[in-house]
Parts: C-alpha cells; sequence; structure tokens
C-alpha cells in the first residue's frame, strides 16, 4: 500500500497509520452501537406506553359511550314522564272547564 503504483510493501509509519485509523472506526462503531442500544430501549418505552395508552382509550371510551346510553334512557323516561304530566293536566284542565 505505498504511495508508488502496485509496490506491495508498506511502511511501519503506513501500518501505525492504519492501525491507528482502525482504533478510532473501532471507537466510533462501539459508540453508535452504544447510541443503537439506546434508541431501540427508548423505542421499546415507547411501544409500551403506547400499548398502556390504547388500551386507557379504549376503556374510556367503552365507559363514555356506557354514560351516553344512561342519559339517553334517562332523556327518554323524562319525556315520557313529561307527556304523562302533560296529558293529565289537560285532561284535568278540560274537566275543571266542563264543570259548572
Amino acid at each position: 500500500m505505498g504511495k508508488g503504483g502496485n509496490s506491495a510493501t508498506v511502511t511501519a509509519s503506513e501500518v501505525d497509520e492504519l492501525r491507528r485509523k482502525n482504533g478510532e472506526m473501532e471507537k466510533v462503531v462501539e459508540e453508535m452501537k452504544k447510541e443503537m442500544l439506546q434508541l431501540w430501549r427508548r423505542t421499546q418505552v415507547a411501544e409500551e406506553a403506547e400499548e398502556r395508552l390504547c388500551s386507557q382509550l379504549a376503556e374510556l371510551e367503552a365507559e363514555s359511550l356506557d354514560e351516553a346510553r344512561d342519559y339517553h334512557s334517562r332523556i327518554i323516561f323524562l319525556v315520557n314522564e313529561l307527556s304523562r304530566v302533560s296529558s293529565s293536566s289537560s285532561s284535568s284542565f278540560s274537566s275543571d272547564l266542563a264543570s259548572p
């Protein structure tokens, strides 16, 4: 890997330089591995949090649907009560008018 064409000889300084660069690259690779592991762990935590949130959301949706059904039933009951009271009031009012 000498500087001159097809030469197969490598000088001691070139070997030292290659070793130094190799050592630097190994450090960079190790640092990248650590970063990848940290990112993977953060991804796992985020996925678990997403699953918990989805579960909580499903529970809240079911609860809100139950409450909506309860309110609807209560409204129907009150409308029927109002109708019954209104019709009994108007028939009693009609009776009062017919009596001398």
